[in-house]
């Protein structure tokens, strides 16, 4: 792997962080969105994590953002507030480099450190590379939605994946 930098996200990195996740949306099913975001909108979402005093990450590689994950509440009501929800996208440039497990590592270990104790991901399926890291960092699946999205005029199903912190 090469230098790489493991810090909080920046405003002045939204335009690579939509460089890299309105692909995902326009050519893949990985994400259900069907419209690119804006950086506006990137940015309200960004600040509604850090409102929820929950970690954004990006990691850098040659002074580049690479990937980007983050943890959300899984839920609103007050009895599920030890369990969250964790997304990482990467650009493909750099997938396979162990960058991905690296940055997922440290989201981890942020949200172990804030006390939670549950952590949910979500997969469209299929997704071989994201279900190898889920499962590389100690995550099971616990559940299988069939046909639960439709996007590019197919069916598409979802896997939760869980682990204990």
């Amino acid at each position: 792997m090469n230098q790489s930098l493991i810090r909080n996200v920046r405003e002045s990195d939204i335009p690579e962080i939509i460089e890299i996740y309105n692909p995902f949306i326009t050519k893949t099913t990985v994400s259900f969105e069907e419209e690119p975001v804006s950086a506006q909108e990137m940015q309200r979402r960004i600040r509604q994590v850090q409102d929820q005093g929950l970690p954004w990450l990006c990691i850098e590689v040659e002074d580049k953002v690479a990937g980007y994950a983050y943890a959300s509440r899984w839920r609103e009501r007050p009895a599920y507030r030890f369990t969250v929800e964790t997304t990482i996208y990467l650009s493909p440039t750099y997938t396979g480099r162990g960058i991905g497990r690296s940055l997922y590592s440290t989201l981890l270990e942020q949200v172990r450190a804030l006390g939670m104790h549950q952590v949910i991901a979500v997969i469209t399926l299929p997704n071989p590379a994201s279900v190898s890291l889920h499962e590389k960092l100690g995550f099971r699946k616990v559940a299988h939605f069939s046909e639960v999205g439709y996007k590019f005029n197919q069916w598409l199903d979802v896997g939760y994946w869980q682990r204990a912190l």
